[in-house]
Formats: C-alpha cells, structure tokens, sequence
C-alpha cells in the first residue's frame, strides 16, 4: 500500500511539527493554514519562524494556501487548530469531502459555550460515514519538531482509519499507538490543561515540589472521576492520553498551560499574561468546559473550580489554595 497523502490544516507550532513527522515517515504531505502572510513565508523560506524557528521545512512538503485545494489533493485530513474554530474548519471542508476520506485532528479542548467534545462536533457537521480520529498525548510540538523521542495515541472508532493515521505518523523516533477509545483520549487532553494551569500557579507562587506532586496526582483524581461519568475508560486516562499528557504539561515549561499559570501564580492579570505568551492557550477555554461539565455530570473538580475561579471569576490564587488546603479530611478514593 502506497502512504498517503495527508492535508495538515493548521500551520502553528503542532500543525507544523506534525507536518514534518508525517513527512518523515514518508507519507506525502500538505500544510494549510488561515495566515497566508505566514504560510507564504514558509512557503518561501523553508522555515516556520513564527513558531518554529530555525528549523528547516523540505521541500517535499507541499504549502497550499487554499484550504479545499488541500483537502481535495489528500486521502486524508488532520486538523491542528485550536479547539476554538475547529466547527468552522468542518463546516468549511464537508462540501469537497469525499467517501472513505478520513478527518482526524490533534486539537486538544472543548467546543466554547457547549462543553462538547470535539468529536460531537465533527459527528453533527460530518457525513455519519466519515472515518474520524484523535492524535493526542505527551508531545510538545518543539521536540517532535526537532525529532527527539515522542509517543502518542491515534483513537478513533474506525480501526482502519486509527492505523492508517497511526502509521502514517509512526516511524523513527516516533510512536503511535492505537486506541478505540475516543472519549478517554479527548477528555485527558483536555483536562490536563486545566491541571497544568493550577500547577503553574502553584510553583509561580513557589509552594515546592511537595504541592506540585499533590497537584498533578489529584488533577489525575479529579480526570478519572470525569471520566467515569462520561464512560471513558480508565486505561485511557492512565495512558498516554491522560496521565502522560498531563505529567508533561504540569512539569514542562514548552507548556503554555503551565506558563500561564506561572504567570497568574506570580501576580500577573489574563490579559497580561496571554499577551506576553502570544500564542492561543487551550486552558483558559477548557477551564470553564470543565467546569461546566463537573456541574452537569455532578463530578466533585474542586482543583478545576479553583482554577476556572481565577481565569474567569478573578478570585485570588493563594486564597485558592487556602480554600484547597481548607477541605475536610477524607479517603483518598471513594468520593
């Protein structure tokens, strides 16, 4: 079987390292991205050096500037924008899809305002025939970029579909394993953004590594027992999708969830310090997703409460934690 052809949709710091895995292990590849200026200079230059500088983009990856040229040339999508304009991308590329092409996309949030996700969105807007997919887990896109060791998850309820994309993206030092579990991989590379945000603001605040610990195995808590109600699987989430995810991004600083919570944790407003990290930064969406969720599904998230209290309600970090530290004695599991 001939490796196929895949349209990458979204040409930021993910889409492009993605881009240059595929690439490598030998599938044909298209980068698209909304940022004509920018895709024109990496189309020029051979370099992303907005969000990927100094490393060389080859010349067998195709820059196309017209989204459904791109999708029309492809065997298959994946979709690397942000969780935000996700329904916009699908609703763009469902008039020139055609049978048997799959979409996956490696967005790791919710759908703002519903607390859907993302495969919910794509189910409603797509063909119910269209093979669909997640990539998701531990992979900052600078590493994967520069080729250093890197595993992730292809989930989807298609088999097929999961090990086309699973094996487009294997090779190297690259490894893609499968999963049917659609829920658990979305919801973990959702949720873990939140917990990367309350981790950053305890180590902005320096409350030590004893504090960070506690947080990143509670955050798991709290994950788990979402999970649970929305009937995903527990080895999902204590894989690569949830537990891996979410130990990178609360201890990594490529982390834009951790920065920014170190930021607020050190004093800082949002606003500032979204303007100084410059880039879209999935937890201050999924915060309130998550959120809105806990309340639906009933699911005790006192962490995610706290954490979607500063971002959106403006309450006061270390009286967050003092909130934390205040909750009654309890068991560990069972609640």
């Amino acid at each position: 079987m001939k490796d196929p052809q895949i349209a990458v949709l979204g040409a930021g710091s993910w889409g492009t390292a993605l881009a240059l895995q595929l690439d490598r292990s030998g599938s044909r590849t298209i980068l698209w991205d909304r940022d004509t200026e920018n895709l024109e200079k990496i189309r020029v230059s051979r370099f992303n050096q907005r969000y990927l500088p100094g490393i060389d983009i080859p010349e067998s990856i195709v820059v196309e500037n017209d989204i459904l040229a791109a999708v029309k040339a492809a065997d298959h999508v994946l979709v690397v924008t942000p969780s935000h304009a996700f329904a916009t991308v699908m609703k763009t590329i469902r008039k020139v899809l055609v049978p048997g092409q799959g979409v996956a996309w490696a967005c790791k949030g919710f759908e703002p305002g519903s607390g859907r996700l993302l495969h919910q969105v794509a189910m409603e807007l797509l063909a119910e025939s269209t093979p669909l997919a997640i990539v998701t887990g531990p992979s900052f896109a600078k590493e994967v970029a520069m080729n250093l060791p890197t595993a992730v998850t292809v989930a989807g309820p298609d088999r097929d579909f999961t090990g086309v994309m699973a094996a487009a993206l294997h090779g190297g030092r690259f490894r893609a394993y499968t999963s049917d579990d659609m829920i658990g991989a979305e919801l973990g590379g959702a949720v873990k953004n939140v917990m990367a945000v309350a981790t950053g603001i305890c180590d902005g605040m320096q409350l030590g590594d004893n504090a960070r610990a506690a947080l990143i195995t509670r955050g798991l808590a709290e994950m788990m027992r979402l999970g649970a109600a929305l009937k995903a699987k527990p080895e999902t989430l204590m894989g690569l999708a949830g537990a891996g995810d979410l130990i990178l991004t609360c201890t990594g600083d490529l982390s834009r969830n951790r920065r920014l919570g170190l930021k607020l944790g050190k004093g800082k407003k949002l606003e500032q310090a979204l303007d100084e990290i410059g880039q879209v930064v999935e937890g201050v969406n999924s915060a309130a997703e998550v959120q809105r969720l806990a309340i639906q599904y009933n699911v005790n998230m006192p962490i995610t409460e706290q954490v979607n209290g500063i971002i959106h309600l403006d309450w006061d970090p270390a009286q967050g934690v003092a909130s934390l530290m205040a909750r009654e004695q309890k068991a560990e599991y069972g609640d």
